[in-house]
């Protein structure tokens, strides 16, 4: 892999923009109904943003897991498998329907790493989403990149971060249960454009990836912690740190979880089926 190749994407930028329509509020809600915090009428429910101004690339440019081809503003990683690993999110004011959106995401950083699971690179992205009153939200996002499954290697292959990917289930102060049904992933890969193939494609991704079943997407786990999160603080502005810590699996239910913290600052997780830890993060005031 050639670092320094792939470390001169940093700085390349790029602007996409979006309409807050009533259409996608409505299928953002019935998507994720009842599990969102309280927005007033005219506003958006928290994390619609991510449904907001996605790639579209046309058929003869998506790789073969479904995701755009490499190279373009993504650098070109050399290593197949592509992951949601977390980020930050800084919340700063709602979005409202009609509002025109405004993302500019640039390259922060490009890394790698050799991991206990083999190499990892990744990728970190800078966004703001901005409306005509201004900055709405920050974030970076960070991606991982791991090589192939090999011949043998058990499903469900192992976290993308070099974390221990267990915790025994903990005191919370509000939790969901949560369906993850193929139906459910669908819906939400349809409002997001989303083509990746782990999500809906069962015999690619158990057969090419190696996971034990459909992948749920890394933002859907993100949107319920930050609308729980939102939920027990009454909706202030918040600066959510999160990551992943070991891919979720569609089919069972899982749930979505917070506690205050003596600090005042909110805890949000999510757990399998199994009571182990998938995601987790942490919630200041923004």
């Amino acid at each position: 892999m050639n670092i320094t190749h792939l470390k001169s994407w940093i700085g390349k930028s790029m602007e996409a923009s979006d309409i807050v329509t009533p259409r996608l509020v409505q299928s953002f809600a019935a998507t994720f109904a009842p599990h969102l915090a309280p927005y007033p009428e005219g506003e958006a429910p928290l994390a619609l943003h991510w449904c907001l101004a996605p790639p579209i690339s046309p058929m003869n440019a998506i790789g073969s897991d479904g995701h755009a081809a490499k190279g373009e503003f993504l650098p070109p990683v050399p290593l197949p498998r592509r992951m949601w690993a977390g980020g930050t999110i800084e919340t700063l004011a709602p979005l409202c329907e009609g509002d025109l959106v405004t993302r500019r995401s640039s390259i922060a950083d490009v890394s790698f790493k050799e991991g206990r699971t083999g190499p990892l690179c990744f990728v970190a992205v800078d966004h703001e989403i901005v409306t005509e009153r201004g900055v709405a939200l920050r974030e970076r996002h960070d991606i991982v990149y791991r090589e192939a499954a090999k011949p043998g290697d058990p499903a469900a292959a192992p976290a993308p971060i070099e974390t221990p990917a267990l915790a025994e289930p903990e005191a919370a102060d509000l939790a969901w249960e949560v369906a993850s049904s193929p139906v459910f992933l669908f819906r939400y890969s349809a409002i997001t454009f989303n083509s990746h193939r782990i999500h809906y494609d069962l015999p690619y991704v158990t057969s090419e990836e190696g996971y034990a079943g459909l992948v749920v997407h890394g933002p859907i786990q993100a949107t319920l912690m930050l609308n729980i999160i939102a939920t027990l603080s009454a909706g202030e502005p918040i600066k959510f740190d999160y990551r992943g810590v070991s891919p979720l699996i569609a089919g069972e239910p899982f749930k979505v979880k917070a506690r205050r913290l003596p600090d005042g600052a909110i805890k949000a997780w999510t757990e399998g089926a199994d009571g182990r830890l998938r995601m987790e993060g942490v919630s200041r005031a923004g």
